[in-house]
């Protein structure tokens, strides 16, 4: 998909398929009359136990276009900061999860150049409160029990919101309200939501 064309896509789904040893998201273009059934626009595959964070997306399943990724900045101080790319490698924007405040409500911090940073957070303080204790309970942690949800503003106002489904596949919805955000720097937070909420 072309870059304008990108820009013009307000609502995405990210669908996750489990595979042996890796994970693997699947980007959709929601299609605006809601009939369902858009286009792929991006495909990521990462390894459970990889040592590096790092995640290269592609513009579809058999991986010979690539379309952009995110890798942890400094992976031997473990910054924490995530630099997100396009296909050609030049940066897009960062993100990062603010580790302090997530104890109890998980936060992330995304940044876009010429707009500013933008703050995430769990939507509902008591679902997360949940969740944290439901997480030591052996076996049943991995259910889709727990919808999540997170909402994203830039200066008090809503930029994007990702809105995970009850299935027992995961599955987000990613409502996108700022249309100057790049879609680029959408897909890779709402796929680390997924790939790194548990970090």
């Amino acid at each position: 998909m072309e870059t304008d064309h990108l820009q013009q896509v307000q609502q995405l789904s990210v669908r996750q398929r489990v595979r042996l040893s890796v994970n693997q998201y699947e980007v959709i273009a929601e299609d605006p009359d809601g009939r369902g059934g858009g286009e792929v626009i991006a495909f990521a595959q990462q390894k459970r136990v990889a040592l590096n964070s790092r995640v290269t997306f592609y513009t579809d399943a058999s991986k010979e276009t690539p379309f952009g990724g995110f890798a942890e900045r400094d992976i031997v101080t473990a910054s924490n900061v995530y630099d997100v790319t396009d296909a050609d490698g030049k940066p897009v924007g960062s993100f990062r999860k603010n580790f302090k405040k997530s104890l109890f409500r998980s936060t992330w911090h995304l940044e876009q150049p010429g707009i500013g940073e933008l703050t995430g957070t769990e939507r509902s303080g008591r679902v997360a409160v949940i969740r944290r204790i439901w997480q030591f309970l052996p076996v049943v942690d991995e259910l889709p029990l727990w919808t999540y949800h997170f909402d994203f503003r830039l200066d008090g106002q809503p930029a994007f919101s990702v809105t995970r489904q009850r299935t027992l596949r995961d599955r987000y919805l990613v409502d996108i309200h700022d249309p100057r955000l790049d879609r680029r720097l959408v897909i890779a937070q709402a796929v680390a939501l997924d790939a790194m909420q548990a970090r």
